[in-house]
């Protein structure tokens, strides 16, 4: 892999990563930016012990352009987006309108390809092992900012899911403080340990390969499942099999299975609902372990992969119940949903 960092014209930072050390980028941005003014800050709510970001600046970012001005294709035929290359393989840049900026946090946007029209279960393994390799380097260099606590690289994926740009894209949130899940999963893992005086996610993964009615797919390195107590109507769960704390922990032989078994599980995720619905959408997310967490090495690096439709032409709205009380009532049997994954495989 081959890293080529620049400068925006605003003076936000973006990286290349390419596949061969040849690659060369000398495409400067020409467009006449202003810098980047935010308005991030995080306030404490003291009555649930969590954080939350305030970015009202976001009211102005880009809301579904056509095809034809999508910021994050090349710059092409006199026309300049966010990226000045005329081709790419992956891209990094710092968010133009970020939920967290500064002492507060950092976000930041990840291409997957050029390819407007592409989506990232069409990637190849040999880009889908690029991505990996920039998710874990970004996490590397987030680590290092003094403000930086926890890093999640993630993909919100379709116009029901919220995604303002159809272009195939991630991105990377890193944290100034420990998010509310992962504070809950750190308080199980305290707990079970308290209790058994054994590991939570070694016990969790163990009893799923046990049981084997909710494994959706499993390799060497690798085991995807619907977790036992799946609050999303599809949700899959991605461990290594090797428990580490997070993606700089993998080691090559993890690195090298994964982009196949997760093109997989993507290709199936389109495959639920049948060839005749729209793609799927979803939400996929790297749960790392924070970097300040007593309990990291305790830690288990894993993937999170959800759709909010439960059927096709409906989807599972968060009502009372759920966005209320944060109290999940879930319409398919997490066995059900297993099953009907592993139905399509390779359709």
């Amino acid at each position: 892999m081959k890293k080529t960092p620049t400068r925006l014209a605003d003076g936000r930072e973006l990286i290349y990563y390419d596949s061969a050390d040849s690659v060369v980028r000398e495409a400067v941005d020409e467009r006449p930016l202003d810098p980047v003014a935010t308005t991030s800050e995080t306030r404490y709510d003291r009555l649930l012990g969590d954080t939350v970001a305030i970015a009202s600046h976001r009211q102005g970012r880009t809301y579904h352009p056509p095809a034809d001005q999508c910021p994050l294709c090349p710059s092409r035929d006199g026309r300049h987006t966010e990226i000045p290359a005329s081709d790419y393989e992956v891209v990094v840049f710092e968010n133009r309108f970020p939920s967290l900026a500064g002492d507060k946090g950092r976000c930041e946007v990840v291409c997957f390809t050029s390819d407007h029209d592409a989506s990232f279960a069409s990637l190849t393994p040999e880009r889908a092992r690029l991505v990996l390799d920039a998710w874990t380097d970004r996490t590397r260099e987030l680590s290092q900012l003094p403000s930086v606590v926890q890093v999640f690289p993630f993909e919100n994926r379709g116009e029901e899911i919220g995604v303002t740009l159809g272009h195939p894209h991630g991105q990377i949130y890193a944290y100034p403080f420990v998010t509310p899940r992962t504070s809950l999963m750190l308080r199980s893992l305290a707990e079970h340990r308290a209790a058994t005086g054994r590991n939570l996610f070694d016990d969790v993964l163990a009893d799923e390969r046990s049981d084997g009615s909710r494994i959706v797919l499993a390799g060497e390195h690798w085991t995807a499942f619907t977790p036992y107590a799946a609050h999303w109507p599809y949700e899959v769960h991605l461990y290594p099999n090797r428990r580490v704390p997070d993606l700089l922990a993998l080691d090559e032989d993890a690195r090298a299975e994964f982009p196949h078994l997760y093109l997989d599980l993507l290709r199936r995720f389109d495959r639920i609902f049948g060839d005749d619905q729209p793609p799927t959408p979803y939400i996929s997310g790297w749960h790392q372990a924070p970097f300040t967490a007593p309990e990291r090495r305790d830690f288990a690096l894993h993937l999170e992969l959800f759709t909010i439709r439960r059927t096709s032409g409906k989807l599972k709205f968060l009502a009372g119940s759920e966005s209320g009380m944060g109290a999940f009532v879930n319409d398919v049997p997490p066995e059900a949903a297993a099953a009907r994954l592993r139905e399509v495989a390779g359709q």
